[in-house]
């Protein structure tokens, strides 16, 4: 039986699915990416937002399609929209065939079996039991992967149901997040993009205490890694202990993705956010200060039921003066089951839109002025490929997050190139919010 896989949503899912793909392919099956010429089709959801669900209905609906024109035999069902929906699965998704939530996922061979003898299993399994220690098929690329060293969470925001969907936050075990590195580095990563829903509170559910400063320059001395990339980091819980790591290991680079969502003190108390917007400036300020060259990452939401004129206007100052340099904005979203979905004073589908779309022209104009600033420089860009329309090569500097942030477009030598190496980069020129350059022979001899 051919199976094949589509993964929508976050990393966390993708992992996800990368693991379901080897537990398949270890129950004896052929496995693919997408659905075509497949037997089967197993979409992963993800279940966070509404757009996001919707986008998953619209993918179940185009299997169905292709189900009842004979060309695949079943559809499995599986990730955080299974989940949430878990009690109304098997009537939104009346053609599928299996469904799986996320305590479920090692029952992917079950699942297939069942289904393909006629039966429509629905397994979910414990969203809080510890973390299952599977091997997993990368397919992201072949020279950086996802590091998830943690799953679930207990922040309990206002305005997710995250904890309600993937369970309490369970750290894994530190030998087996470095056997793991250790096996991707043999495999051939150069980068590991370490992630959790919040991977600054790693260690604390398993040793008592946060230990991400201490499993950093671990990872850092396996071999054959050269970047390790954090994702995604609470405000309120960076220790002078971890930004002392973060400064002085090298092969941390100098990223940071920190989710502060807003910078009013009413709007954040409002979130159940941990902290003040002083006390996020005052962070901001210490970071730049003792990591040289940091480029800041963090994602906004407008429109949250109360925030006011002055409020909006207050995250719109703060992002102009910290000049943070990546920033993805986000409408507020109601979500069912969620404390904020029942707030008074909701905001005006309207005016959350024209609020998203002064944060976005905002952002973008920090985004022009760094990529400005960065003509002369030169800069480490993993290769990624080449681009037959442009005739350059592309890939990402350090400052770079895949799939959400810019490309480094750049010229080099035919054969001198190599997808997977490190090229030392001349910026000569922006565009479009994104980087053009020349390799930079005097530095890469040096």
């Amino acid at each position: 039986m051919k199976v094949g896989f589509i993964s929508l949503g976050c990393a966390k899912n993708q992992v996800n699915c990368e693991q379901m793909i080897w537990q398949t392919y270890e129950a004896g099956h052929e496995v693919a990416l997408g659905a075509e010429d497949c037997d089967v089709a197993v979409v992963n959801t993800c279940g966070f937002l509404q757009e996001a669900r919707d986008e998953a209905m619209a993918e179940i609906e185009k299997l169905a399609e292709l189900k009842r024109a004979g060309k695949l035999k079943k559809i499995i069902v599986t990730g955080c929209m299974a989940q949430w929906k878990k009690e109304e699965m098997k009537t939104l998704c009346p053609d599928a065939d299996g469904f799986i939530g996320v305590g479920g996922y090692d029952s992917i061979a079950q699942v297939l079996e069942q289904a393909e003898a006629g039966e429509r299993p629905a397994l979910f399994g414990d969203i809080d039991a510890p973390v299952p220690e599977t091997d997993r098929v990368v397919c992201t690329s072949d020279y950086w992967a996802w590091l998830r060293i943690a799953e679930g969470c207990d922040n309990r925001c206002a305005y997710c149901v995250i904890p309600f969907i993937r369970g309490r936050f369970r750290s894994r075990p530190e030998e087996k997040i470095l056997e793991e590195a250790r096996n991707l580095a043999e495999a051939g990563m150069k980068e590991l993009i370490v992630v959790a829903q919040d991977i600054t509170r790693y260690g604390l559910d398993l040793y008592g205490r946060r230990t991400l400063a201490e499993l950093l320059p671990k990872l850092c001395a396996i071999e054959g890694i050269q970047w390790v990339r954090l994702h995604y980091l609470y405000p309120d819980e960076i220790t002078d202990e971890l930004i002392d790591v973060i400064a002085r290991e090298p092969k941390i680079v100098k990223y940071l993705d920190i989710p502060i969502q807003h910078i009013s003190d009413k709007v954040l108390k409002a979130m159940h956010r941990r902290g003040t917007g002083d006390e996020i400036r005052v962070l901001f300020r210490k970071l730049r200060q003792r990591i040289p060259g940091l480029v800041l990452r963090t994602s906004l939401i407008a429109g949250f039921p109360g925030e006011t004129e002055e409020d909006f206007e207050e995250l719109c100052e703060f992002l102009l003066e910290y000049q943070v340099e990546r920033a993805g904005v986000f409408p507020y979203s109601p979500e069912p089951g969620s404390a904020a979905a029942s707030y008074p004073d909701q905001v005006d589908e309207d005016v959350k839109r024209r609020r998203v779309e002064l944060l976005t022209d905002l952002q973008l104009r920090v985004v022009d002025q760094f990529c400005q600033d960065q003509v002369g420089k030169t800069l480490t860009v993993l290769c990624e490929g080449y681009d037959d329309e442009t005739e350059l090569y592309f890939g990402r500097s350090q400052y770079d997050s895949p799939e959400i942030d810019g490309i480094v477009h750049f010229e080099g030598e035919e054969g001198g190139v190599a997808p997977g190496g490190f090229y030392q980069v001349k910026i000569t020129s922006t565009y479009d919010g994104e980087l053009i350059g020349v390799i930079d022979n005097e530095e890469a001899e040096a």
